[in-house]
């Protein structure tokens, strides 16, 4: 699940991110509007943690400015404007939701997750389909419910999105897009071969079929 930071503290923006990518996500950050614009309009984003004091204006009208193209994915505002007033104008003008700085990891990655698990549909951490049960808490997978199995952090990614995309065809380009970052290096497309093959291993083969010259397609009845 790809998601984007736009956060021009540089320390805060490289800390976040790699708390978000332990977490199993594939973060893209900017630090300025117009590296968020483009990144927005080539990019697939799950959600996105927006500052709204810029050098390059405010994020506050560019959230407007998306809402007004139609953009409908959550927005986190994440912001030094801690009065009622600002959380008002914030939530009034695209916001889904307002956390204020300084903030603890963990309430950012609690609301975070609340917001993904509201826009899918969920009432719980647990995604289930056709038996498979993934934990995104804990980054667990089971096909009975009672014994759970560990992933490591490019699988949790990986089946975390098959499973919210089920009986879609997503191709070995789109499927690295979401595994990685822009900054991080290009990996090899055989990487996704890989994975695809270790979680065959947990899941069984018949879970995730491959549809040659396609990609893959995470089955569901």
């Amino acid at each position: 699940m790809k998601l984007l930071l736009l956060e021009d503290d540089d320390l805060l923006a490289d800390s976040l991110a790699e708390t978000l990518q332990d977490k199993g996500y594939s973060v893209d950050t900017a630090a300025r509007i117009r590296v968020a614009e483009s990144l927005m309009a080539s990019e697939d984003y799950a959600l996105v943690i927006l500052d709204l004091g810029l050098p390059d204006g405010s994020g506050l009208d560019l959230l407007e400015h998306w809402r007004k193209q139609g953009r409908d994915l959550p927005v986190l505002a994440l912001t030094a404007r801690d009065t009622w007033e600002d959380k008002v104008i914030g939530l009034r003008r695209g916001a889904d939701d307002y956390l204020t700085k300084p903030f603890h990891e963990a309430e950012l990655l609690a609301r975070l997750h609340a917001l993904l698990r509201r826009r899918s549909g969920s009432t719980t951490s647990i995604i289930e389909v056709n038996g498979i049960s993934l934990d995104e808490h804990t980054q667990r997978v089971s096909t009975d419910r009672a014994s759970w199995h560990d992933l490591t952090a490019t699988e949790f990614r990986l089946l975390r999105y098959l499973m919210h995309h089920p009986n879609r065809v997503h191709s070995k380009e789109r499927l690295l897009d979401q595994l990685y970052s822009l900054e991080q290096d290009a990996p090899a497309p055989n990487l996704v071969e890989v994975y695809i093959g270790r979680l065959r291993r947990l899941l069984g083969k018949q879970r995730i079929q491959t549809r040659r010259g396609q990609g893959y397609v995470f089955v569901a009845p």
